[in-house]
């Protein structure tokens, strides 16, 4: 990889990280779940791209690097989905409880 394609590489990442700090920032707290199950399958994604990276015979830092995103995704899918069962036990009844 060239300095130059790296210094783009580096400039995108910044920019998206921001926006997507951005983004997230303004979302109201009533659909702030629903994306985040969204952003489990994303998660999932960002997962399967991560183990192609890591298995590759890349070099150590791509190995590593791809380590580094298979446990953050991990904890992002894993976190969602508790979020996403504690909110639908909110509203579940006295009588959907008695029936599972």
């Amino acid at each position: 990889m060239s300095t130059e394609a790296l210094i783009i590489a580096i400039v995108i990442f910044t920019l998206s990280t921001f926006l997507g700090v951005e983004l997230i920032g303004r979302v109201p707290p009533t659909l702030h779940t629903p994306l985040m199950s969204g952003a489990n399958a994303v998660s999932g994604i960002t997962i399967v791209g991560a183990l192609i990276i890591a298995a590759g015979d890349r070099g150590w830092i791509s190995t590593y690097l791809g380590f580094v995103a298979i446990v953050f995704a991990m904890m992002n899918v894993a976190g969602g989905y508790a979020v996403t069962d504690r909110m639908l036990a909110m509203f579940k009844t006295k009588e959907t409880e008695k029936k599972q």
